[in-house]
């Protein structure tokens, strides 16, 4: 093949080639030159990866959708070229229409050029690169089952006396506090509960480096404990496990040991890798033993932050306050936030006016890892909403507009998590290699059982994982921590409590209820081959009786009918009966009073119906239903 038609068969112009060939070490003299079929491969392999490399290099910043118009401007091309590249893809457009960010992308692919979407400005503020990264406090999270220590425990190390504060010496809000050792800080974030861990987390707000599971040294492990311990393996952090009340007389640390063992944290002393301290918030008994762990895994974890760039930080607790306006617990992640700095916090901006450390103490500044409250944001955001520093009020309020624009457009839309149907399409497109099952049973002996013949299931490529178990009805906590893992929700014999019902809709979380074991397992084994399909539950809204027939020039036929139940309503899916059998399955496609269409029509009016099926008679009946996809054999 001679250097010319390889060019041609490429794509490229001959001098180009030539150009390219030389710079590789292939001997070209001229465009007569021929290369033998192997080595016209190995050019061809050769100018694909160096074309795809130039593209790769070549990059264009567009915002998406974008005009044909000014998607020309950006290639610097004329839109005529454009638009009959579009025309040959079978794409009719003017010159102003909008093109998505895919068929723009595959257009200026075509001119060599790898167009990428302009971040936006809250992207490049929150991706400024660190450099200066200096070493840093670690963030320790307290979690465990209710009134096993957790505030008395943090209420000794900074010897303050908040327990005694709240109502019944249970912790009531989030608080984030930083304490000083002889070897470094540490900060703490106290938390009512795993349920807000999580939900923080599912924000984006994985503020946690460490966590210490509290377990009470009288009463050992608690259901709550091990949902804590599931909440906390599911942020994927070191776990550190603190025995407390060690100061009672039926204190039981090898019963707590036991326990541990038996939930996958054997301890370091039983030949495990768990890390247990036992502690006493009265006598203090091991808790300078404890910080000690902390810090020590602290420099193993290696952590560390840019104390120069602008400040990112994680709103921990916010409120509102009669004299100060928004109130807002802040914990700095990067960089160095100060008095005076524009900030952007979920839907809400401003200019910080004051800041108090966690002693109530006013400061000028706040390093990465420190809590601090603030005063200045026009409004109350979230806990877990980020907040960082932009350069002015105009940015502020851009970026403020643009999300709550976006979140408006999310309202349209229902969030989608990972469903069981999907299961074999997403292991084929190698997107998944585990299933990841939340799991709720009535008993614990009925949990055990299905939990080992779930095991037993076992598919080539994907692996079952079961997040969290537990006895009793599917809550709130199951959904908030099916989300952050992208878990489905098995429950056996249980109920789903409403909140659980309502955020799981919201949140596009799916939950399937048992009754019988088989069904469980079959609809497991289904969704590995691939054999599971969802299935369409029928919602009654009404039953309409044929009483004549006629035909229509325009309409075709039409069943003149009495509503005898519900209400009739148009473009809703429907059946024909005859004779209690089904014998056409269509939808309501006209629905007219008189002459007039109408929407609906309510029981004991008369109406006329077109469903487009020529062959309905006198004495059908017509039953409307709405349609709604749901899992097979799905029991509430």
């Amino acid at each position: 093949m001679r250097i010319h038609e390889l060019a041609k068969e490429l794509g490229i112009d001959t001098k180009e080639l030539i150009t390219k060939l030389r710079s590789m070490n292939f001997p070209v003299k001229s465009h007569m030159s021929s290369v033998d079929s192997d080595t016209a491969e190995i050019i061809k392999n050769e100018i694909s990866v160096l074309k795809e490399k130039e593209i790769e290099e070549n990059v264009i910043e567009a915002d998406f959708p974008i005009s044909v118009k000014d998607l020309a401007v950006r290639l610097n091309k004329k839109p005529s070229e454009l638009l009959a590249d579009l025309l040959r893809e079978g794409k009719f457009i003017n010159i102003n229409q909008n093109l998505d960010e895919e068929t723009a992308k595959k257009i200026a692919y075509k001119y060599k050029i790898n167009l990428k979407k302009k971040p936006s400005q809250e992207e490049v503020i929150l991706h400024t690169e660190s450099k200066n990264l200096k070493r840093r406090p670690p963030i320790v999270t307290l979690m465990g089952h209710i009134d096993h220590g957790k505030t008395s425990l943090l209420d000794y190390i900074r010897k303050s006396k908040i327990a005694e504060k709240e109502s019944g010496g249970i912790t009531q809000h989030i608080g984030a506090y930083q304490v000083t050792l002889p070897k470094g800080k540490i900060s703490f974030l106290d938390t009512p509960g795993h349920e807000t861990f999580t939900a923080m987390r599912s924000r984006g707000a994985n503020l946690t480096d460490i966590v210490i599971l509290v377990v009470a040294s009288d009463e050992g492990v608690k259901p709550q404990t091990e949902e804590a311990l599931d909440h906390a393996k599911a942020a994927n952090v070191p776990i550190i496990v603190a025995i407390t009340k060690m100061d009672k007389a039926n204190a039981n640390p090898d019963m707590v040991k036991q326990q541990l063992s038996k939930i996958g944290l054997v301890p370091e002393d039983w030949g495990g890798k768990t890390t247990t301290i036992g502690v006493s918030a009265k006598t203090g008994k091991g808790i300078d033993e404890l910080l000690e762990l902390i810090l020590l895994q602290a420099e193993l974890l290696d952590l560390k932050a840019d104390y120069t760039r602008p400040a990112v930080g994680v709103a921990v607790e916010a409120r509102l306050s009669k004299g100060k306006g928004p109130l807002v617990d802040i914990l700095v992640r990067e960089g160095t936030l100060q008095v005076g700095d524009c900030c952007v916090s979920g839907h809400f901006w401003g200019k910080i006016r004051a800041m108090n450390d966690d002693r109530g103490g006013a400061v000028n500044e706040a390093l990465p890892a420190s809590a601090v409250e603030v005063v200045g944001l026009n409004g109350v955001p979230n806990p877990g909403d980020q907040l960082f520093v932009v350069p002015d009020e105009k940015a502020a309020k851009e970026i403020v507009e643009k999300r709550r624009e976006e979140d408006a457009k999310l309202k349209l839309k229902s969030p989608v998590h990972f469903k069981l149907e999907d299961l074999f399409k997403k292991v084929k497109e190698e997107k998944i290699k585990q299933l990841k099952v939340i799991l709720k049973a009535d008993v614990g002996g009925t949990l055990e059982a299905v939990e080992e013949a779930l095991r037993k299931i076992s598919h080539e490529e994907v692996e079952l994982v079961l997040t969290h178990k537990g006895v009793g009805s599917i809550n709130a906590s199951d959904v908030l921590l099916a989300e952050v893992t992208d878990a489905i929700i098995v429950g056996f014999k249980v109920t789903t409590e409403p909140q659980a019902r309502d955020l799981a809709k919201q949140k596009g979380i799916e939950i399937r209820v048992y009754q019988i074991v088989y069904e469980l397992l079959d609809d497991i084994k289904a969704a590995f081959e691939g054999m599971l399909a969802p299935h369409v539950k029928k919602i009654f809204l009404g039953r309409a009786r044929v009483k004549t027939v006629f035909k229509l020039s325009k309409s075709g036929i039409i069943a003149g009918c009495i509503v005898e139940k519900g209400r009739v309503q148009r473009n809703f899916a429907c059946q024909v009966l005859r004779s209690n059998a089904p014998v056409y399955e269509g939808k309501v496609q006209s629905l007219k009073r008189f002459k007039d269409d109408v929407r609906d029509v309510a029981e004991g009016v008369e109406c006329g119906i077109g469903v487009g099926f020529d062959g309905i008679k006198e004495g059908d009946v017509i039953d409307v239903y709405s349609e709604e996809l749901v899992t097979r054999r799905l029991k509430e």
